[in-house]
């Protein structure tokens, strides 16, 4: 499969780049101004702004799939919705599927139906509110898109650098959460996840993933 990664030098990126390298499929990794300082044998690097459909969409012409792991900048939330739509626009002009890596904000709270991650000053404290704003918003832009094949994955509240395990939980539109009420799970399973879902598509729209719960499987 011939995957382009957009954000390829960003935590969540680099380690999509890894893990689809380890399965043996075909790599563009897309940065912006800082190229990876290292990467996998037969990972192919190209310069490309998330802002520049017409330049993206030669990019992904000929790809499988593209992953969007882009990422704004502190400061710059408000961008993201445009940013979105222009990597959108650029899939769909290419005719590849992309998967937009997001989020927690839009996923419902369990136990509170209607009430979403957003809301809850547990999960987003104030120093990260704009940046759970985005990604809501993100979401928005995605379902608002006229032509694009995307599948937007909600990671869970905490995610972080840690160890590939290659398992994790797989949910839907509501955060995932272990017995004792955290939800995370590790940038290196997250990408387990993106990869899963590229080689064996499930259909669904937003999904979710979180690690697996140590006290209950």
């Amino acid at each position: 499969m011939k995957i382009v990664v957009v954000g390829a030098a960003g935590m969540v990126g680099s380690r999509v780049v890894g893990e689809a390298a380890r399965r043996g499929h075909d790599l563009l990794a897309v940065f912006r101004r800082t190229r990876p300082a290292e990467l996998p044998p037969g990972v192919t690097a190209v310069e490309g702004d998330a802002d520049e459909p017409g330049r993206l969409a030669e990019v992904f012409r000929g790809a499988d799939a593209v992953v969007a792991a882009t990422r704004p900048a502190p400061g710059d939330e408000h961008t993201f919705p445009a940013t979105t739509t222009a990597l959108l626009d650029a899939a769909a002009a290419a005719r590849t599927r992309v998967l937009v890596v997001g989020g927690a904000a839009p996923l419902e709270i369990p136990g509170d139906p209607g009430r979403t991650v957003l809301d809850s000053p547990v999960y987003v404290p104030r120093q990260y509110r704009d940046i759970a704003a985005a990604s809501a918003a993100q979401l928005e832009t995605c379902r608002a898109h006229p032509a694009a094949d995307w599948v937007y994955l909600s990671p869970p509240a905490v995610l972080e650098p840690g160890e590939r395990t290659g398992a994790y939980r797989r949910g839907t539109t509501t955060l995932l959460t272990e017995a004792d009420g955290t939800s995370r799970i590790s940038a290196e399973d997250l990408a387990v996840a993106v990869l899963d879902e590229l080689e064996q598509p499930s259909g669904e729209r937003h999904f979710t993933v979180a690690r697996r719960d140590p006290a209950g499987g």
